[in-house]
């Protein structure tokens, strides 16, 4: 006996509670093929797929299961289901980058939750409503702005954010929902880190740490610690943003989390150099190194590399320098990372001249250092870097100054492009359509008949088109009354519109793919009073019909010969008597109008940091937050200086 369509269903929805969501998904895959009448059930089995395809990170399926759940769950009034499945179609699109979109999808859910005075459904509202301002606001800050750079927009996007999640604190403490509080804690403080309120974040990050030892959730205290060292990092406190990088790193161990042990290790080796304590340095990146090669990370490989030479640079090491600098710039010619080829030279280039100013005075080796030197084009530095954050903010500047643009980068067809070969080009168009004219005209090659009133004139016989006079009006304007011509010939020509016993005139002469033989019954009727309008109006209502949205579209439902028009009935009457949402329909409008945009190609994806780095690199924030610093500390020189007044003390 083959199984029904809730017994499948209820299968997959066990297999998605034990984390299998590939088997539930073809659980569910088999329930819509068997097919139900009952749409309440078909509506679960949308909303569960849809969930189990976003698990597994197939969001394309998942935006359409969302989008059949709400058509139905909306069509049949059922306005609890429909905030629940706004809800996830918010969520979908905002991993998709679509935030205008997912942010009117969360306000929806929030309106039908206070509708109904749903405090739980507010709550999920309005956290969801923060995530989707918090990831447009983190997108638009690491979508490749120069570090000092804040766009206006990333800073309403994140106020926005922080709003919705104090918003959701206070239904949520209200509600006596610790779990809940914890979640909306770790993301406040995220959200205040970026604004640049460290002090704030420190204390979210705290009573989100608090929560997590409660429930004795480790993974969330090892974030909860995590995002601590980040902030005390900015308030200067290395100290303790060291002792706060030790506990995630014994959190993670204690978890057999190799990839965020190395992150860890990482962190905990940038801050011992901010303590300029480039022994301590070393042990961790070269922990950092050894995992990142266990895990095949070449980028974390390529950043242990690069922060192990700064440190032996540091201390003198040259000859260890130089071996990871030579490391971390094949590295990065492997991985195509252009900004850390060009640091990676940099450094290659200072420490080979410092290494051939040593050797000068004991061997005789220098010469090869100098022709390296010569190649790169490495000039003398007076001084050395002795900080991560020095070399970063040389790269910076490396990759800002523009290279000198020289004659020969011009190709030859670029600079010698003429007016001629324009003109040229227009002639040959010309000359290629007078053929076709001439051959579609049954006229001789060489003479071309012309009308006295309708036909354009030739470029022989006007001087505005002579080659010396041809230019791009008259080349326009000579195309536009050729293409002209070709919407005349595609338009069709009423017959009923002839008299019978005239004969059409060659202007008048419908095209080829027009002339079809007409019957007499077809000539007569036409020649009745309104039949071309109901010859019109039948034809465009099955235009119109053909792109009407059916609820057959709907894949497992099921309507018989017996209870299709009580169904039917029952959907159109439960849709006539909502009110008409004009706001929410626009929403659909445009989540339906983004097809087209599903089929583009897809942008380059963002350059990864690897597994072992963290995804948030508080050196590039160091960096973005002490470049204004500098600039606010600049003397702006007057610009007509005057004498110099004497000192009243």
């Amino acid at each position: 006996m083959e199984a029904s369509c809730l017994e499948l269903a209820l299968e997959g929805e066990r297999l998605c509670k034990t984390g299998d969501y590939r088997a539930g998904v073809s659980f569910f895959e088999s329930a819509i093929q068997v097919g139900t009448e009952d749409l309440q059930i078909l509506s679960a089995i949308y909303s569960q797929l849809g969930n189990a395809y976003f698990h597994l990170q197939d969001y394309t399926k998942a935006l359409e299961f969302h989008r059949h759940d709400l058509t139905l769950t909306r069509t049949i009034g059922d306005q609890l289901g429909e905030a629940k499945a706004s809800g996830n179609l918010g969520n979908t699109l905002k991993v998709l980058g679509r935030y205008d979109e997912a942010a009117a999808c969360c306000q929806r859910h929030l309106d039908i939750s206070r509708m109904l005075h749903d405090k739980v459904g507010q709550a999920r509202a309005l956290y969801n409503y923060g995530n989707v301002y918090h990831a447009k606001g983190k997108n638009i800050c690491w979508s490749g702005t120069d570090p000092g750079e804040f766009p206006e927009e990333a800073r309403i996007a994140l106020k926005k954010a922080t709003e919705y999640y104090e918003a959701n604190l206070s239904i949520v403490k209200e509600l006596g929902d610790r779990a809940a509080q914890g979640r909306t804690y770790g993301n406040l403080g995220n959200t205040q880190y970026l604004l640049g309120n460290f002090e704030n974040a420190v204390l979210a990050h705290e009573q989100r740490l608090l929560i997590a030892k409660e429930f004795g959730d480790r993974a969330a205290e090892r974030r909860a610690y995590c995002n601590l060292g980040n902030a005390y990092i900015f308030l200067g406190q290395f100290e303790v943003a060291a002792e706060n990088y030790k506990r995630t790193l014994q959190l993670a161990r204690q978890l057999r989390d190799r990839a965020v042990e190395a992150q860890a290790c990482y962190s905990l080796g940038n801050t011992y150099t901010l303590l300029q304590d480039y022994e301590r340095a070393i042990d961790y990146h070269l922990k950092h190194l050894i995992i990142a090669q266990d895990l095949k990370d070449r980028i974390g490989e390529g950043r242990a590399c690069w922060s192990l030479g700064n440190a032996h640079t540091a201390l003198g090491n040259h000859e260890q320098a130089l071996h990871y600098a030579e490391k971390h710039l094949e590295i990065s010619k492997e991985i195509g990372d252009r900004s850390g080829e060009l640091t990676a030279r940099m450094n290659v280039s200072d420490l080979q001249l410092v290494l051939g100013l040593k050797q000068n005075h004991t061997t005789s080796h220098t010469d090869g250092h100098m022709d390296i030197n010569s190649q790169t084009g490495a000039k003398p530095r007076s001084g050395r870097r002795h900080s991560m954050e020095n070399m970063e903010l040389m790269k910076l500047s490396q990759e800002k100054s523009p290279g000198p643009v020289s004659d020969e980068d011009v190709s030859p067809k670029q600079s010698k492009s003429s007016p001629i070969a324009k003109t040229s080009s227009k002639l040959f168009f010309i000359s290629r359509f007078k053929g076709k004219k001439q051959k579609a005209n049954g006229a001789s090659p060489t003479k071309m008949p012309q009308s006295q009133n309708s036909s354009p004139r030739t470029p022989e016989l006007d001087p505005k088109y002579r080659p010396d006079t041809l230019g791009d009006e008259g080349f326009f304007d000579l195309l536009t009354r050729f293409q002209g011509n070709r919407m005349d010939d595609q338009r069709c020509s009423l017959q009923g519109g002839l008299s019978r016993g005239s004969s059409p005139s060659p202007c008048d002469t419908p095209p080829i793919a027009v002339r079809k033989p007409i019957s007499a019954s077809e000539e007569a009727a036409s020649a009745q009073p309104g039949h071309f309008l109901d010859l019109l109006a039948s034809s465009q209502g099955r235009r119109l019909d053909e792109q009407r949205a059916s609820m057959g579209t709907l894949p497992g439902l099921l309507l018989d010969q017996n209870n299709s028009q009580a169904v039917l009935s029952q959907l159109i009457a439960s849709a006539d008597s909502k009110e008409p949402d004009d706001d929410f329909f626009d929403i659909l409008i445009k989540c339906q109008g983004s097809r087209l945009d599903d089929q583009r190609c897809a942008p380059p994806p963002p350059p990864t940091r690897g597994p072992t780095v963290p995804d948030e690199d508080f050196f590039s924030l160091i960096l973005r937050s002490q470049a204004k610093r500098m600039d606010e500390q600049r003397v702006n020189l007057p610009s007509d200086p005057g004498p110099t007044p004497l000192n009243p003390d």
